[in-house]
């Protein structure tokens, strides 16, 4: 009964392809042979290599040459000699039967009971791919055999419970594809495709890929995978995808076999206007430049690993010979082909003997060049990595040891797992200054550079960075709205209300200015609101200071009129003094108004409404005072009436300071304790602020205003009563039609004050006061100065004595 844990070989042990012994063996898997045969043709033979491929021989040399100088070092691994068995097999069923070969010897079994023999290597290199190196390293990592592997990237075999005794000198494509997504992010790709090849490593990366592109904001129009041993109708719906899509830009997660077939077909359907992003795994892949098509992948961005020099790597792979590896199939093939002759005695087909002068030092080839040492400089690290992890074992200090009470391993008999503990804690530096360690998941840290795939020798190329989204960037002075059924990289650009703006690209929401700010014309930037009142140097305000100062020269003007002819009976019948007084306050009036123009401030928005309410008691003060002597005048001329003593020139006076004391009070008292300031109003409108006065408390407001209405309704009742008085005493007549326009303005201005808007409020107030002071110097005074001026033989007292006469 076969013992439990055990794996068999199938058919006989594989021999390694290139091999050399030592106390302690480095087992190798590579595949210098790529390329499958086409899908319709395998049923001749299951896993047939088409081709060499020079990179995977390099990468065996490189282990080769490292194993070699470690032997030649006597710092390293004392009298300990490294040896190496490398197999060189394709597809992943072989590259597995490959790594049961060593991890028995070559021996048909292994199990738990011989799995530690001393012909079982004590780690593994390889593979290159990250499929088939999911295949065999669970299986090896039941027998605690280290496997290291320089280009497997999944982020999968990351997984410790998984793959327990799996390392690898290249990062996870966990970092690979989150340098790619914030590289589309740079570039402002927000709308892309994405194919991968349809295996754990595609799957994985491209999964790790739209999880970090997602959160960057870029969206993904497709995604979809193929395989190159897969149909050919997979290639076939990928291409049309490609073609009926609207991005222009396609990550690439697959091996240089995947991308030569896509590209061989995007080619012969003649899709150009690609921008590619690549995977490390073919993005410097120099392959590439032989296959059909290959320069649809001009261009090509990725990321890959630093380039490093190996001292005297090129002078190993220059001196390969055959003679070297007599035992080698693949050197005799690859030495025939390089040199296109033949090594058996006699010639073959069109192949000429070999001279054996061949040499490999003047040729020219991609497995010599070490120009873009990458990959080849991780398979290096990786031996180098079991070699100190075997140069610490061996000069352990017992009881300082990693086992169980700080015992060391047997120099005599090293165990794989033994091997496994001191590479977990290998902490190194290349002589580039890299340094090498590894994680708790065997990872070790990412470092990349940005390569452009770019045709040498063949002239220079202008590159421009293409555009690649669904919807063009929104401009600042717009925001995003999302598309119905769409991606959130599709949306319409609607502009920023008026008030609010974006100030960047791509704004999802539009902010609002401040209060006292307004967006401006491209809605991009706040500025102040324009600040709006009635200024002098607007037309109104000129057209209204200008009927100002024109009332205060009619009305100077008639006060020299009156002044010059103030000993005419016409002027000394309607009581000079009060009519001297009342013109003073008629200037006064006008001149008020012009405290209502200009920037509102503390001192003018109290000066204002003060000096018009004042001013205003006072002029109807004096229209009062002359009305009521009218009555008396006309009653003290009946005979036995002695009236006039009680009104004379005393008591006129005490009337009109009376009635001004008492709107002297309201006006106190108003600003004492709530009076008129400036107010910034941005309620009215919402572009611009309006600098008005704010009453402050409007009963005091309208405490004044009213004053001044009782005082001319007053007014006009006395007049209106004397109105039939005879010719000579007709002022009253005149007085009542002044108070009747002037109660007719004031009635008025209540409505058209509400209902008045920003300045225009003010514009009002300034008419009002106008046109009701022009109403009282027009009816009153204008009559008297045309009988003055232009009628001066009824400015006779005979004459006004003959119509009183004449009346009675």
């Amino acid at each position: 009964m076969a013992a439990e844990g055990v794996c068999r070989m199938q058919g006989p042990p594989l021999p390694p392809e290139l091999a050399q012994d030592g106390d302690v063996v480095i087992g190798g898997i590579f595949s210098f042979r790529t390329g499958l045969l086409p899908f319709d043709r395998r049923e001749i033979c299951i896993y047939c290599c088409l081709s060499f491929n020079f990179r995977e021989f390099k990468f065996a040399q490189a282990m080769i040459f490292a194993i070699n100088e470690i032997n030649e070092n006597p710092d390293m691994l004392p009298g300990v000699k490294l040896g190496y068995r490398i197999y060189d097999d394709c597809g992943t069923m072989d590259i597995l039967r490959a790594a049961l070969a060593l991890v028995s010897g070559l021996g048909g079994e292994v199990s738990d009971e011989n799995c530690t023999k001393i012909e079982s290597v004590q780690a593994i290199l390889g593979h290159s791919g990250s499929r088939p190196t999911i295949a065999f390293a669970p299986v090896v990592g039941r027998f605690h055999v280290p496997v290291i592997s320089h280009f497997a990237t999944c982020a999968c075999l990351s997984n410790r419970k998984e793959y327990p005794t799996f390392f690898r000198t290249i990062p996870s494509d966990y970092y690979q594809s989150q340098a790619l997504a914030k590289l589309v992010k740079h570039l402002g790709w927000t709308w892309i495709g994405v194919i991968a090849v349809e295996n754990e490593y595609g799957l994985n990366g491209i999964a790790a890929f739209i999880q970090a592109a997602q959160e960057y904001g870029v969206c993904i129009e497709y995604s979809d995978a193929f395989s190159s041993s897969g149909p050919p109708a997979d290639l076939q719906r990928i291409t049309s995808k490609i073609q009926s899509a609207s991005s222009k830009v396609i990550l690439a997660f697959m091996s240089h076999r995947e991308i030569k077939l896509l590209a061989k077909q995007l080619y012969e359907q003649n899709v150009t206007g690609v921008q590619w992003l690549g995977s490390d795994a073919w993005i410097t892949d120099h392959s590439l430049a032989d296959s059909e098509g290959h320069g649809i992948l001009v261009g090509s961005l990725g990321f890959t690993v630093s380039r490093v020099q190996i001292h005297g790597l090129e002078e190993h792979l220059r001196g390969l010979h055959p003679s070297l590896f007599p035992h080698s199939r693949f050197v005799r093939d690859f030495w025939e082909d390089v040199f296109d002759c033949s090594l058996k005695a006699t010639a073959t087909g069109r192949r000429k003997p070999c001279s054996g002068l061949e040499s490999l030092r003047d040729v020219e080839s991609p497995f010599t060049d070490v120009s873009e040492l990458r990959f080849t400089n991780n398979v290096y690290k990786s031996v180098y990595s079991v070699a100190y992890a075997l140069d610490a074992l061996l000069k352990c200090e017992e009881g300082r040891g990693p086992f169980s009470n700080g015992s060391c391993a047997n120099p005599a008999q090293i165990q794989p797992w033994q091997v496994l503990e001191y590479l977990s804690m290998v902490n190194f530096t290349t002589p580039e200054g890299e340094r090498v360690y590894f994680d708790s998941n065997g990872d070790s840290p990412a470092r990349y550079e940005l390569v452009n795939l770019q045709i040498t020798n063949r002239g220079t190329m202008e590159e421009q960075v293409p555009v690649s989204v669904c919807s063009e960037s929104c401009p600042p002075g717009s925001h995003k709205v999302l598309q119905k059924g769409l991606p959130v990289c599709c949306y319409d650009c609607i502009r920023c209300p008026a008030g609010e703006i974006s100030n960047s690209t791509d704004s999802i929401h539009c902010m609002k200015c401040a209060p006292e700010f307004w967006s401006n014309e491209r809605r991009d930037a706040c500025i102040p609101k324009e600040i709006e009142f009635l200024t002098y140097g607007e037309i109104l305000g000129t057209l209204l200071a200008s009927f100002s100062l024109l009332g205060v020269f009619l009305t100077t003007l008639t006060t020299i009129v009156f002044y010059c002819h103030k000993e005419t009976p016409l002027v000394r019948a309607n009581n000079s003094e009060l009519s001297f007084l009342l013109l003073f306050s008629l200037t006064l009036c006008f001149l008020c108004s012009l405290t209502f123009i200009g920037r509102p401030t503390q001192w003018s928005c109290m000066l204002r409404h003060t000096a018009f309410g004042i001013t205003f008691v006072l002029c109807i003060s004096c229209v009062l005072g002359k009305t009521i002597l009218v009555l008396m005048a006309f009653k003290a001329s009946l005979p036995g009436s002695n009236l006039m003593k009680w009104f004379g020139p005393t008591q006129q006076r005490l009337c009109v300071v009376s009635f001004t004391l008492i709107q002297v009070v309201i006006c106190i008292l108003w600003l004492t304790i709530s009076p008129p300031f400036p107010f910034k109003n941005m309620i009215l409108y919402r572009d611009r602020i309006i600098l008005e006065c704010q009453l402050g408390s409007a009963l005091g407001f309208w405490a004044v205003l009213g004053y001044v209405g009782v005082l001319a309704g007053l007014c006009f009742v006395i007049a209106f009563l004397g109105r039939k008085l005879p010719d000579n005493f007709n002022e009253a007549k005149i007085i009542t039609f002044s108070m009747l326009i002037f109660c007719a303005v004031w009635i008025a201005f209540v409505p058209a004050y509400i209902s008045s808007p920003g300045k225009f409020t003010v514009a009002v107030e300034i008419f009002a006061i106008l046109a009701s002071s022009y109403g009282l110097l027009f009816c009153i005074f204008m009559p008297k100065c045309f009988i003055i001026l232009f009628m001066p033989e009824k400015n006779t007292k005979k004459h006004m004595f003959r119509k009183s006469t004449n009346n009675r």
